[in-house]
C-alpha cells in the first residue's frame, strides 16, 4: 500500500485500530475487514470547508501561478512500462503510441498555458468555467499528472469556485486514476451531496486498486443512504465481490440488479458470472451465463475460467466447443483461458488441438498465448515442447522467460532452470519478483551455495521486501537444512502472510528441530492468521515427530472448528499422529469419517496396525484397500509384512511375498528387508537367508535383519559371520547391529569376544551405547556366570536405577542358581516395575528350584496382595491358513480329546525310554506325582499334538507362544524331535528354539559329548540339571 504523502498524513489518524465492520444488506449481515478504507462520514459543506488542498501552501510562486510558464514539467506518474518495452526495438516500433503520448501531454500545457488565470475569466459563464475544470481533470488522470491535477484542484479552492456534481466526481476520479485513496475519499466526504455517479467513482477507486473488501463495504454504505445503483455501480461492486470471493454478497447484489431490472445488462450480466465462477459456484455461474440476452467475450471468458480453476477439463472443451459452434471470433483471452483450463486437468490432448488453431488462426506469437501453452505443456509433463513454443517467440519478455523457467523447476530439470536463467541474464533484462521465486524453488534442490547466489539476486535486484520471494526463500532454507538462515529471513520480513508461516513451519518436520513447530503454530493464532490445509498437516507432522498427542488433539480441536476435519490430506495427518502416538482408535474413527482415502491414507493406518502389533487389523485393512482398488506401493507391502511379523502369521507373509514379486515391489530394498525379516521371526531361518543373498545391494538395515535374525536362530557363528561380510563391503555399523552381534555372542557363550565388540563400539565407530547394549553386556557375563563381573560392570557404568539391567541380571541368577544375586536383582525390579509379574515368577523358580518353598509362597503372597497377575501362558500354531490357540490345561478346542489321547501316546512312548519330567519348573509344593503331571498339558504341548494330528505333510511344525518356554517343555520338545525325525521351531517371548534330532539351537554345541545318547543323558540326575541350566 502506497503511503501517503507527510503533509496528508493527518489524514491517516483514523485507521487504527482497524475495526471489522458488520454489514446489513438485503436483510443479511456480512462481515468485511476493513484494512485501507477511511471513516465515512457524512455532512454538507459549502466550497470553502472543503480543506483537501491547503489554500495556504498555495503562494504566488505555486505550480499553478506558472502554468502559463512554457517551462512547465509533466510528469507520467505512476504508469508501470514492462521491461521489454524499454529495448531500443520496441521504441523504434512504437514512435506513435510515444508521439501520442507527447502530444497528449502537450495538448494539456497549451490548454494551460492558453487559459491561465486571465484565460479562465475569459469564459461566458461559471457553468462552462465548471466543465472546463472537469475537462482538465479528466486529462489529467488519463496523463497520470498528479501534480498538475492538484495544482488545478488548488485553484479552484483558491477562487472560491462552487463545484457542480460533475467537477465534484471529476476530483474523485482523478485522484483515484493517480492510486491517492486518502484524497479522493476527502474530497467525497466534503460533497454537500452525494449521488450513484460519485460513489461509483469512489468505489471503482477501491476496487482498482485491489481493495475488494473496502468495495464491498462501500456499496453497503451507499444502500444505507437510500441511492438506487444503477448498472455501473453494480458491475463495480460485483468486481469488488469477486475480488474478495464473497459468494453471499454477491447473491444479494444479484437479487438488487434484479430489483431495479438490470440483470440483461451486459456488463452486470458478465460481473455476476465472473463472481459466482471465482467464487467456485459454478451451477449459478452457468445459469446467469445461458439466461444473458447476448454474451460477450468478457463472460464467455469468465465461464471458461472457472471451469479452468476447477480444472474441469471436460467442461472447458464442451464450453470451447459450442463456442465453435455459434461462429464466435476466438479472442487471444479466450484461446489463453481455454488452454489453462486443459493445463490444469491435463487434457493434452485437446491442448494440442488448441494450439493447432493457435497456429491456424495466426496468434502463435503472442506472449500471452505462448506463456498459456508453455503452461499446458509443462503440466502434461512435455518440457520440450514447452520449450520449443519459447524459442518460437521472437522477443520474450519478462512474463515469457519466467513461465519457461517455471516450467522447467517443475518438471524437476532444476540445472536447464538455472542455464535458462543465466540466458536470460544476458539478454539485459531486469529479472522480476516471479522469476526471482521460481529460481529460489530451484535452488532448493542444487547445490546450497547456488541458492545463497540466488538470495544475493534478490537484494541486487530490489526485491528483498517482496513477500513472495520471501517466502520462497524460507522455504528453500527449510528444505536444505539451513534453518537458521530460514528463521533470519523471517524475522527480517515486514510483511507476512500465511504463506510465510507455512514456510517456516515446513522446517519443523524433521526431528531435529520439530520441537519447535508447536510454538511457531502459536506465535502464528497469536499474530491473528487463520491456519489453512498445510498449516494444520505442517503442525502435525512436528507433533507426530515429537509424540505429542496432547497438542496434536488441540490442533484437531482448531481443525474441527474450521470445517477442515473432512480433508483428506487433514485427515491422514491426523491419522499419521495418532497413530504413531498409539492412539489407534482415535486414528480409526478419522480414519472411517474420510469420505476419500488415498494409498497414502491406508498406508499410514495398515503401519499404525503393525507397529502397535495388531497384526491381525494390518492384514484386514489391506484386503479392504485391495478390494477397494488401490494398488499398494512398496511402503504398505513392506508395512503389512511387518504386521505377519507381529503375529507370526508365515502363510500371509507367504502371500505378500507373492503380491511383492507381481507388483514389482520385491527389488526395493524395504520390501526385501521386510521379507528377510518376516521369514526370520516367521521360523523360517533359511528362507530369510535365501532373499538376503539374493539382493543386489544390501544397506544396514538388510545386514541388521540377517545379523539379528541368526542371533535370534541361536545362530551366533553366523550372526558373527555375516558381521564380518558386511565390514569388508564398507557398509557402517550402527546401533541396532551391536544389538544382534552382542546377543549372538551372548548366545554362543564368546565372552572376551562380546567385550571387544562393546568396547569398538564407541573406540572404532563412535557410538554411544544404549541402555539395551548395556543389558547385552550384562546377559554375556551373567550367562557365562561371572557375577562379580557384572556387580562391577553395573556399578561402574552407573546402571542401578534402570529395571532392563536388573530383569537380565534376575535371568542370569535362575540359570546358574544364584539365590543371593537373584534377591537383590529381584528388590530392585520391585521397586523399578512393581506391577510386572514375570519379575515375581523368575524369583520364584529360583527359590523353588532350591526347595524354599515358603518364600515361593511369601512371593505368591506378595504378588497378590499388589494385585499383580501371572499372565496366562498362550500358544499358536497355523494349519490351513487359521490359527489355533491354546492355553495352559485348556479344554475349548474341538480336537480336545484327540490331543490328550496324542499327548498320553507321546508321553508313554517317552517314559519307556526312560524320560523323567522336570520337576524344578513347578512352582507349588506339590506331590512329586503332581509335579510331573503339571506341565504335561501346558500350551505348547497341546499345539504340538495337535500339529502332529493334523500335518501330515511338512516335516516343520511352527508353535509360538507368548511366554518363556519352561524347561520340562523344552526337555520334552526336544525328545520328541528325536524319535519323529520332524523339526519343531518354538518361537517364544525372548528367542526362537529349533529342535532337530534331539538337539536344540540353544544349547552349546560343545557342552554335549559327540555320540552321547540324548536320553542316556537324562537318566542321570546330574546331567539333566545340566541340560536345563544351559538352556
Amino acid at each position: 500500500m502506497r503511503l501517503p504523502p507527510s503533509i496528508f498524513g493527518g489524514l491517516w489518524s483514523p485507521l487504527y485500530p482497524i475495526p471489522t465492520i458488520t454489514m446489513q444488506f438485503s436483510n443479511k449481515f456480512h462481515t468485511v475487514p476493513r484494512p485501507f478504507l477511511l471513516s465515512v462520514r457524512f455532512h454538507s459543506s459549502s466550497c470553502a470547508a472543503m480543506k483537501v488542498i491547503d489554500p495556504k501552501q498555495l503562494s504566488t510562486a505555486s505550480t499553478f501561478e506558472d502554468i502559463g510558464n512554457p517551462q512547465v514539467q509533466f510528469h507520467g506518474g505512476c504508469r508501470e512500462i514492462p521491461s521489454r518495452l524499454c529495448s531500443a526495438d520496441w521504441l523504434d516500433s512504437n514512435t506513435t503510441s510515444n508521439v501520442f503520448e507527447r502530444n497528449e501531454k502537450g495538448k494539456i500545457g497549451r490548454v494551460l498555458d492558453t487559459l491561465g488565470g486571465a484565460g479562465i475569466a475569459n469564459l461566458d459563464n461559471g457553468k462552462e468555467r465548471l466543465k472546463w475544470y472537469s475537462e482538465v481533470l479528466r486529462n489529467c488522470a488519463l496523463g497520470f499528472s498528479f501534480d498538475e491535477g492538484k495544482a488545478i484542484h488548488g485553484q479552484v479552492i483558491k477562487i472560491g469556485i462552487e463545484p457542480d456534481m460533475h467537477l465534484w466526481v471529476s476530483l474523485i476520479n482523478f485522484y483515484c486514476k493517480c492510486r491517492d485513496l486518502e484524497l479522493a475519499r476527502q474530497v467525497f466526504d466534503e460533497m454537500p451531496e452525494q449521488d450513484v455517479v460519485s460513489w461509483t467513482a469512489l468505489i471503482a477507486g477501491f476496487v482498482a486498486e485491489g481493495y475488494g473488501g473496502d468495495g464491498v463495504y462501500l456499496f453497503s454504505e451507499m444502500r444505507k443512504q437510500s441511492i438506487i445503483p444503477n448498472e455501473y455501480s453494480l458491475a463495480t461492486c460485483l468486481k469488488a465481490g469477486s475480488m474478495c470471493l464473497d459468494l453471499e454478497f454477491g447473491k444479494q447484489v444479484h437479487a438488487e440488479a434484479l430489483k431495479v431490472a438490470v440483470f440483461s445488462d451486459i456488463y452486470v450480466g458478465s460481473a455476476l458470472v465472473d463472481l459466482y465462477a471465482k467464487c467456485g459456484d459454478m451451477n449459478y455461474a452457468e445459469r446467469v451465463f445461458f439466461r444473458m440476452p447476448k454474451q460477450n467475450d468478457v463472460s464467455w471468458n469468465a465461464l471458461l475460467n472457472g471451469y479452468a480453476q476447477m480444472g474441469d477439463g471436460e467442461k472447458v472443451l464442451k464450453l470451447f466447443c459450442r463456442m465453435m459452434n455459434r461462429k464466435r471470433k476466438f479472442s487471444n483471452f479466450n484461446l489463453s483461458t481455454v488452454l489453462k483450463g486443459f493445463a490444469n486437468s491435463g487434457n493434452l490432448k485437446a491442448g494440442r488441438v488448441v494450439h493447432a488453431m493457435v497456429i491456424k488462426i495466426g496468434c502463435e506469437l503472442d506472449e500471452f498465448v505462448s506463456c498459456s501453452l508453455m503452461d499446458m505443456y509443462s503440466n502434461c509433463g512435455l518440457a520440450d515442447d514447452a520449450l520449443k513454443v519459447f524459442t518460437s517467440i521472437k522477443n520474450p519478455d519478462m512474463v515469457a522467460w519466467t513461465a519457461m523457467i517455471t516450467c522447467l523447476d517443475q518438471q524437476g530439470q532444476k540445472q536447464e532452470a538455472a542455464k535458462l536463467f543465466h540466458m536470460m541474464r544476458e539478454t539485459s533484462l531486469r529479472p522480476n519478483q516471479f522469476t526471482l521465486a521460481s529460481l529460489v524453488s530451484t535452488a532448493s534442490d542444487l547445490n546450497p551455495h547456488y541458492g545463497q547466489s540466488i538470495h544475493a539476486c534478490v537484494y541486487k535486484y530490489g526485491f528483498e521486501s517482496e513477500t513472495l520471494v520471501n517466502n520462497a526463500l524460507i522455504a528453500m532454507y527449510m528444505k536444505i537444512g539451513y534453518v537458521d538462515d530460514g528463521y533470519q529471513v523471517f524475522d527480517a520480513m515486514s510483511s507476512r502472510d500465511i504463506v510465510s508461516w507455512n514456510a517456516v513451519l515446513s522446517g519443523s518436520h524433521d526431528n531435529a528441530n520439530c520441537n519447535q513447530g508447536p510454538r511457531i503454530f502459536n506465535q502464528l493464532l497469536v499474530e491473528g492468521f487463520k491456519p489453512n490445509i498445510y498449516t494444520f498437516i505442517s503442525v502435525l507432522r512436528s507433533c507426530s515427530s515429537l509424540c505429542k498427542v496432547g497438542f496434536g488433539k488441540q490442533v484437531h480441536a482448531h481443525i474441527v472448528k474450521g470445517g477442515l476435519d473432512k480433508d483428506g490430506f487433514v485427515g491422514t495427518a491426523l491419522i499419521d499422529i495418532y497413530a504413531k502416538c498409539r492412539c489407534l482408535e482415535d486414528a480409526e474413527v478419522i480414519f472411517n469419517r474420510l469420505n476419500e482415502r488415498d494409498l497414502f491414507t491406508w498406508t499410514i493406518i495398515i503401519s499404525g496396525y503393525a507397529q502397535t502389533d495388531q497384526g491381525e487389523k494390518a492384514l484386514q485393512c489391506f484386503s479392504q484397500m485391495q478390494k477397494g482398488g488401490v494398488k499398494p506401493n512398496e511402503f504398505t507391502v513392506a508395512s503389512c509384512l511387518r504386521g505377519c511379523t507381529g503375529i507370526a502369521s508365515l502363510e500371509n507373509g507367504r502371500q505378500l511375498h507373492s503380491l511383492a514379486i507381481k507388483f514389482g515391489n520385491f527389488d526395493d530394498i524395504f520390501v526385501a528387508s521386510a521379507l528377510v525379516d518376516m521369514y526370520a521371526k516367521c521360523g523360517c531361518i533359511e528362507d530369510s537367508e535365501a532373499i538376503f543373498k539374493d539382493l543386489d545391494f544390501h544397506d544396514t538395515v538388510a545386514w541388521n535383519t540377517m545379523i539379528c535374525g541368526y542371533s535370534q536362530h541361536g545362530q551366533g557363528d553366523k550372526a558373527l559371520e555375516a558381521f564380518k561380510f558386511m565390514l569388508d563391503e564398507g557398509v557402517m555399523p550402527d546401533e541396532v547391529t551391536f544389538l544382534g552381534i552382542l546377543s549372538a555372542c551372548s548366545h554362543v557363550g564368546l565372552t572376551e569376544e562380546g567385550k571387544r565388540h562393546f568396547n569398538s563400539m564407541s573406540e572404532v565407530y563412535g557410538i554411544i551405547p544404549r541402555i539395551e547394549h548395556y543389558a547385552c553386556m550384562v546377559d554375556i557375563l551373567g550367562r557365562a556366570g561371572k557375577f562379580n563381573e557384572v556387580k562391577n560392570f553395573i556399578e561402574r557404568m552407573n546402571l542401578t536405577p534402570n529395571s532392563l539391567i536388573w530383569e537380565t541380571v534376575l535371568g542370569a541368577c535362575m540359570i546358574h542358581g544364584n539365590v543371593e544375586f537373584g534377591e537383590i536383582a529381584a528388590e530392585k525390579l520391585f521397586e523399578l516395575e512393581p506391577e510386572t509379574a514375570s519379575n515375581y515368577i523368575l524369583l520364584s523358580k529360583i527359590f523353588a528350584a532350591k526347595g524354599r518353598w515358603d518364600d515361593v509362597s511369601k512371593v505368591r503372597a506378595l504378588m497378590t496382595s499388589r494385585g499383580v497377575k501371572k499372565e496366562p501362558g498362550c500358544s499358536w500354531v497355523q494349519f490351513d491358513a487359521q490359527i489355533h490357540v491354546f492355553l495352559s490345561q485348556d479344554g475349548s478346542h474341538p480336537m480336545i480329546q484327540r490331543i490328550y489321547q496324542k499327548l498320553d501316546e507321546l508321553g508313554q512312548k517317552l517314559s519307556s525310554m526312560g524320560y523323567i519330567p522336570n520337576k524344578y519348573n513347578v512352582l507349588h509344593n506339590v506331590t512329586g506325582r503332581e509335579k510331573r503331571e503339571n506341565p504335561f498339558y501346558h500350551s505348547e504341548r497341546l499345539a504340538l499334538a495337535f500339529a502332529l494330528i493334523s500335518n501330515t505333510q511338512n516335516k516343520t511344525i511352527r508353535i509360538f507362544k507368548n511366554l518363556r518356554i519352561c524347561g520340562d517343555c523344552h526337555d520334552f520338545m526336544k525328545l520328541i524331535s528325536d524319535i519323529s525325525n520332524w523339526e519343531i521351531v518354538v518361537r517364544d517371548n525372548k528367542r526362537f528354539h529349533h529342535f532337530r534330532d534331539g538337539t536344540c539351537s540353544c544349547l552349546v554345541p560343545s557342552l554335549i559329548a559327540p555320540g552321547e545318547n540324548l536320553i542316556a543323558l537324562h537318566r542321570g540326575i546330574g546331567k539333566q540339571q545340566v541340560l536345563f541350566l544351559l538352556r
